[in-house]
């Protein structure tokens, strides 16, 4: 009786063993390139986010940032950075696009962005088959004077540029040259 106590215990029926769960597919490795390029333009911080024709202008371009070391108080987790940029590669990388204290691109300050500094931006994008690369920027805290409002930035192949969009994230806004009142410009 102690011999079958033994053997119930130590045996049975084999569980059935399951198919190992599918990997999830490994992210591109970054060319050394694009990664020095971004350090350069970033500094030693800088993070490689996306890569490829983002435009889908036939040109290789980057998306780096510099990451937040850490969440505030009172803010979800996402990609939250201090800056971010686009470079692209026309002989040798330039940048087109830059995301600091405001929007900018060569032409000046985008669109409907907030006149006092942001210092730190919540940053969500997605690429399109069409239109390319989507950005939506939302500043982490309420700017000076203003009200936290998500801008939308995409390339407008009409001009050849990154700017950004209206509310309804569908028309492009100009650039303005200077972030100071008209009053102070006029005074000039």
């Amino acid at each position: 009786m102690l011999c079958a106590l033994f053997l119930a215990s130590c045996g049975g029926p084999a569980k059935p063993t399951l198919p190992p769960a599918p990997a999830k597919p490994a992210a591109p490795k970054i060319p050394p390139e694009i990664e020095q390029a971004a350090e350069s333009a970033l500094g030693s911080d800088a993070e490689v986010l996306a890569f490829g024709d983002l435009a889908r202008n036939g040109r290789q371009e980057a998306l780096a940032i510099n990451r937040m070391k850490t969440t505030p108080t009172g803010v979800v987790p996402g990609v939250l950075l201090t800056r971010a940029v686009i470079i692209e590669k026309d002989g040798t990388w330039k940048e087109i696009f830059r995301c600091d204290e405001h929007l900018k691109n060569p032409s000046g300050f985008l669109g409907g962005i907030p006149i006092a500094p942001v210092t730190g931006w919540r940053l969500q994008y997605e690429q399109h088959e069409d239109k390319g690369l989507v950005m939506y920027f939302t500043p982490l805290a309420q700017p000076a004077g203003g009200y936290v409002q998500t801008l939308g930035v995409r390339w407008n192949a009409k001009v050849k540029r990154y700017q950004s969009l209206d509310r309804n994230f569908e028309q492009f806004l100009t650039e303005v040259p200077s972030l100071e009142p008209v009053e102070m410009q006029l005074r000039r």
